[in-house]
Order: C-alpha cells, then structure tokens, then sequence
C-alpha cells in the first residue's frame, strides 16, 4: 500500500513502471564502476530455492481490511480455504498486510511486537493455527523507516526481524517501499531516476536495501519466500530474480478494467524475466470487490494465471459468489499458472496474416507439461470475433491435425483442425478465452 507516501512519489513509480527507464549504451561508453562502501559492502547473497519456485497462491488482508486486520478475521479466511475448496484447488498462503504491530519497537530488544488487541495470541499463535490446517503464513513489513500506515519498518533491522519472523513460523514475506530516507533513495525527478555507477540496477541504492533483507532470511533455517513490494521502480525486473522471489510491477490494484489494462502495458514488454523462483507481481486479486463485470473478473484471473504472477485474493472470502468461486479455482487455468514443468509464462504472438497490433496486446500463447495454450483477450467494449491461424501457434506440430480443448468448461470443442485452420470464435467485451490445442 502507499498510504502515507506523497503523491509525487506515487506518480512518479506509476510513471516508472509504465515506461522503461533504461538507457543502451555502448560498452565504451559504459561508465566504469566506482562503488560507495554501501555498494561494496552491499550482501550477494540469493534467494532461497527451497520456496517460491512457483508463483505464490494465497490471500492477502490488505484489499479486504485494510488497516482494520485481527486474530479473528485471518483465522477466519484460513478457515474459508478449507470450507470453500480453495486449499483443494492449491491455495496456500494466508498473510496479513500492514498494521499487525505496535508502534513502536520493544525498548529492550527491539523486536517488533504484534498489537495484543488484534493479535492477543501474538502472530505465532496465528501461524500455529494456520499451520495446523495444512496452510502457509506470511507477513509484512517495509524497507524503510517505517510501514506506509506509520508502524516500524525493517531499514537497519534487517537481521533481527528476519530472525523474529522465523520464530513466529513466518513462511512469506511481503516487503515493502515507504518511508525510505534519502540517502537510501534512488534520485528520482519526474519521469526519469538516476542509474546505478556502474548502470546495473543490482547495485542501486534500492537493490540493495532489498538485498540486506534477501542475506537476512536466507540465515534463518525456515525457508520464507520474499516478495519485493518496490512498485516497478528502479527496473527491478532486471534485478529481482537475484534478490527475491516475485516482484511489484507497479502501484497497488484497484477493481476496474483501467488497472487491468494499465498492469498489461507495464508487464508484458518484461515477461522474458519470469521463469522459476522468478515471477513478475501484477498485484492482488480484486475479484469480489465490485467494480468489475463477470467477464473483467475472467480475464482479471487468466491475465495472472497465463503471465504467472503471484495470485493472492484480496477479498473477504466469506462474500464470494458461486460464480466467483469458479472462476478462482478452475483446475486447468491453476494448472498451468502451477506447471511444475515449464516456469516461462505466455506471451504475445501474431495470430494470424496481418492482425492489427493492440495495447495491450489480445493473443498469448505458451506452453505446459501438456501442450500449446492459447488465451484471447477481447479488449473492446464490445462483443467482437476473434480468430488465429494455427500456423502462427509456436510450437505446434508440423503435421496432423489437432483438436481444441476449452479450459473454462473443461470440453473438448467439435470438429477438428490442421495447421492449414483458421479458428474464429466470439468473446464477450473484456472476456478471456483459453484453449489447450491437443492432437486429434
């Protein structure tokens, strides 16, 4: 969240996010590196590979409570996985966003203190019940002095609250980007940031603030993964497979089709850094929070699922419809979102002989342990036909002829196809659809 960061800063990440601030240059005219002692000093140490190979699935309290976060309604959402069929699907995580602490940090030890009135039996006591449900807790806090609601940060805590989060049996780490001192910034001016020395984004001033927590949680024995929260500043695509296991693409969501559009322009021309244990964030799910029709929701769910982000719900799940429900725990999207074979998400291709160019872009293929896999996007406000050649599918066979399967139904689609077809089907304004293609 950004609630206590200005709004410069904010337009600033947006803007960061939304156009690449990297400048080429040559290797001759590459500045030579000339590190300060914290660069220098700066921990190499990489994140674990014992977690967060796959993109995370789970929930988040922040969309649903906001500040407003208690024993009671974390339990409660660890309880709705079970009775609502999500764990079965392979939902995991339940974490709680910021607001969990005190104020301040204990006078003697320092450690950061869960609020006793929301948290009367401490956040292990939480873990501990989460635990014993076959689940997976997480936490946050924030790369600076402070939360963006106000409470301690981790900036120069980095070690004790790693250790802190460990013994509370803390298996996710949600890390945030307010209240960062200056000299800690990257030096940021309207629509551009200075680079690095030595133009590797791995040694800027925000790397390594992420990179002091990343050495930090590997010392501790409990494997955590670690999601970066920087909002797609400082090209931390380029340098987040090497400090943690996911990262923030942009600022946070919000429940209407221009966020869903805005996150696809920012993400897609940066879908070559996913792989395993390296994952793109688009933000947390807004599904059950209104604003959006049935079809945004579709697509809302494929986007994440075909370009493998993190997918963490951000609803009160004792709300969700029937429909809903559906649509989050629809085996074969999860399927490939999960593959625990391919780690690469889909990406644009041209689907047919002159198709027009999009933004963002409405045709994605990709692959998994079973197969090519085509998603469509309708990104008009209007119903409209949509077509591909299955010559332009990479990867598919050469030769024989191939059936259509409908990853929303489940059903193989009638008749069958060569690489000489063109397929044509209907979508709904803002809809998705998604085909496995199988041979015949």
């Amino acid at each position: 969240m950004l609630a206590s960061i200005v709004f410069a800063v904010v337009f600033a990440s947006q803007v960061l996010a939304l156009a690449n601030p990297r400048a080429p240059t040559s290797p001759s005219a590459k500045p030579a590196a000339s590190f300060t002692s914290i660069e220098a000093a700066a921990p190499t140490v990489k994140p674990s590979t014992q977690t967060g190979k796959l993109p995370a699935l789970g929930w988040n309290s922040w969309n649903a409570y906001r500040g407003d976060i208690n024993e009671a309604k974390v339990l409660a959402a660890a309880n709705q996985f079970i009775s609502l069929g999500l764990k079965d699907a392979g939902y995991q995580y339940i974490n709680i966003d910021d607001c969990w602490a005190k104020m301040a940090r204990d006078a003697t030890t320092q450690r950061m203190v869960p609020d006793p009135n929301k948290f009367p039996n401490g956040i292990s006591g939480v873990a501990s019940k989460v635990h014993a449900l076959g689940l997976k807790m997480g936490i946050y806090s924030d790369a600076g002095t402070a939360t963006c609601a106000g409470f301690p940060g981790s900036l120069g805590h980095e070690n004790l609250d790693a250790e802190t989060f460990s013994g509370w049996g803390i298996d996710y780490l949600k890390y945030d980007n307010c209240n960062v001192p200056g000299n800690w910034s990257d030096s940021i001016t309207q629509c551009t940031q200075s680079q690095p020395v030595d133009g590797d984004w791995y040694n800027s001033n925000s790397a390594i603030r992420y990179r002091q927590m990343t050495a930090a949680l590997a010392a501790q024995s409990h494997p955590i993964q670690f999601a970066i929260c920087n909002w797609g500043n400082a090209n931390v695509w380029e340098w987040g497979g090497r400090v943690g296991h996911s990262w923030r693409m942009s600022s946070d969501s919000a429940p209407n089709w221009s966020y869903i559009t805005l996150i696809f322009r920012t993400n897609v021309p940066r879908l070559s850094y996913v792989n395993f244990w390296a994952h793109n964030d688009m933000d947390m799910m807004e599904i059950g929070n209104g604003g959006l029709t049935v079809q945004e929701q579709r697509t809302h769910f494929a986007a994440w699922v075909f370009l493998k982000s993190p997918i963490l719900l951000g609803t009160d799940l004792g709300l969700l419809t029937t429909q809903q429900l559906a649509i989050i725990t629809n085996k074969e999207l999860l399927a490939f979102h999960q593959d625990d074979t391919v780690g690469t998400p889909a990406m644009p291709f041209t689907a047919y002989a002159g198709a027009p160019t999009t933004s963002p872009p409405e045709y994605y293929s990709g692959k998994s342990s079973k197969g090519a896999h085509v998603f469509i996007i309708n990104t008009s406000a209007s119903t409209a036909t949509r077509q591909f050649s299955f010559a332009n599918v990479p990867g598919l066979p050469s030769s024989g002829s191939f059936k259509l399967h409908d990853m929303w139904t489940g059903a193989d689609l009638s008749g069958t196809y060569t690489l000489g077809s063109t397929f044509s089907v209907s979508v709904a304004a803002h809809d998705t659809v998604a085909y496995l293609i199988k041979l015949a």
